[in-house]
């Protein structure tokens, strides 16, 4: 089970339509690439979080707590702001963000907006969007597959392992979660561009 292919398929092309006029952008194409760097950044810190007892217990009890996937219904809704969630929290993007992201909040911003050629200002919405669709998907696997708390983790490590084996950028987005301000990283990042983003979901 890969969490990402998962999110993939809650893309549709009119998703990421609607996604790009709400977040003011221009282009789908780049709202794709940021789309899919903030799902594999957001995966990733979550797999991080996840590796120590603590971060394990409280992603476990946020997920039992407030997301349970049912905001993944009508996702359409759920993005567009048009349909409102039961629990408030589990459409709470900016909350979300800083519990997974942390003090990490900005440079995300910052790198997926250099790679996919979005506005800064439109990648900070689109990640605050983004960031419950991924809470829902794995609050919904927790419990269909009715997953502990190693489970969890072991779903989120599968996942980040088995993209990374395959796609460079994984690698390099956990490499820049580890370390603080590694300007190589970013770098490293930003020189794979867009086109890397655009690609990440592609079989």
């Amino acid at each position: 089970m890969n969490i990402l292919d998962l999110l993939q398929n809650q893309l549709s092309d009119n998703v990421l339509e609607s996604l790009t006029q709400q977040i003011g952008g221009q282009d789908k194409k780049q709202t794709a690439a940021a789309a899919s760097g903030i799902l594999s950044t957001l995966t990733a810190a979550l797999s991080k979080n996840a590796a120590s007892p603590e971060g394990r217990s409280a992603l476990a009890s946020a997920l039992d707590n407030d997301h349970d996937g049912s905001i993944l219904d009508d996702v359409m809704g759920l993005l567009s702001g048009n349909k409102q969630a039961a629990n408030p929290r589990a459409a709470n993007g900016a909350g979300i963000l800083r519990h997974v992201l942390g003090q990490k909040q900005e440079d995300t911003s910052t790198l997926i907006s250099k790679m996919s050629g979005l506005d800064k200002q439109s990648t900070m919405s689109l990640m605050m969007k983004l960031a419950p669709m991924v809470m829902g998907i794995l609050g919904k696997q927790k419990r269909e597959q009715n997953l502990d708390e190693g489970g969890l983790s072991a779903l989120l490590s599968n996942t980040v392992k088995s993209t990374a084996q395959k796609r460079e950028e994984m690698s390099l987005i956990e490499r820049f979660l580890d370390k603080d301000g590694d300007g190589s990283v970013m770098d490293d990042l930003v020189r794979m561009g867009g086109g890397m983003l655009g690609g990440l979901f592609k079989k």
